[in-house]
């Protein structure tokens, strides 16, 4: 095979794996809008309560008000900046915790059944709980946010760290290398695809934990927003606020998505 066939080849299976994923995209966006539509003539036609249920009209005009006084962005970057914030502090504790557990057999076996224990735990409610020791502010949202998240992510971090390749560690340990060379350079790179799939769930458990904790101890936010609504009986702004939570976790997921295929994209270079 020269080199000309391979780079043909090449060049058809670039195009094949764009034109995938443009159709994916196409097919992402046209299930939204046939959803949009159906439920726009449910309502128009009476088919559901437009009350309940509001409409994708009467969504884009409740932004559009609260567009306004910027009241929308105001609650949408809380509970944006409070998700980013538990998700990077979830991250780093599991991180942190993972390599202790790793490199202690003692240290993992006495903490990893207090580990399934605390997660296992349901956290809304440990919200209360959180309220009254640290008072109703954004670091408890923040530490609900994380609790969600943190027992969970510390297990599959471990368990990743766990399953690399023993003989790869023993080609390092062979070799004359130490145990922070064996993480640095065997059990971090081989656990990657693990650590992925642990940031997408993360970033959306982390995203339930705020909100859980907005709804308790929050004077802005989505949470609040939520909570607000549903008092006073302004399900347009509830179901408003419901639809930018969605599009908060999709664009977050597609984050780190990209991320993903950056990664991929440079280990097989």
């Amino acid at each position: 095979m020269n080199n000309e066939t391979l780079s043909l080849r090449q060049e058809e299976y670039i195009r094949e794996h764009r034109r995938h994923h443009r159709l994916v995209a196409f097919l992402r966006f046209l299930l939204f809008f046939l959803f949009a539509a159906l439920w726009e003539i449910s309502a128009d036609l009476h088919w559901i309560d437009a009350f309940i249920f509001s409409s994708p009209s009467r969504i884009v005009m409740t932004i559009a008000d609260m567009s306004r006084d910027c009241t929308i962005f105001r609650h949408t970057g809380i509970t944006l900046y409070e998700t980013l914030l538990s998700f990077a502090l979830v991250i780093l504790v599991s991180f942190a915790a993972a390599t202790v557990l790793w490199f202690s057999g003692t240290i993992s076996e006495i903490l990893e059944p207090w580990l399934v224990i605390l997660n296992s735990l349901p956290k809304s409610a440990l919200a209360p709980l959180l309220i009254v020791w640290l008072g109703a502010n954004t670091g408890t949202i923040i530490v609900a946010g994380m609790s969600v998240a943190v027992f969970g992510s510390i297990i599959s971090m471990y368990t990743a760290f766990r399953e690399t390749d023993e003989e790869k560690i023993k080609l390092i340990c062979t070799l004359g290398g130490n145990r922070l060379q064996v993480l640095r350079c065997v059990v971090i790179p081989s656990s990657i695809p693990s650590i992925i799939s642990i940031l997408k769930v993360n970033i959306g458990l982390c995203l339930v934990g705020v909100i859980i904790g907005e709804f308790l101890a929050a004077r802005e936010g989505l949470g609040y927003l939520i909570i607000y609504a549903s008092q006073i009986f302004k399900l347009n702004y509830l179901i408003t606020a419901l639809i930018i939570l969605c599009a908060i976790a999709f664009g977050l997921y597609q984050i780190i998505q990209k991320l993903e295929h950056r990664i991929r994209k440079a280990r097989s270079l």
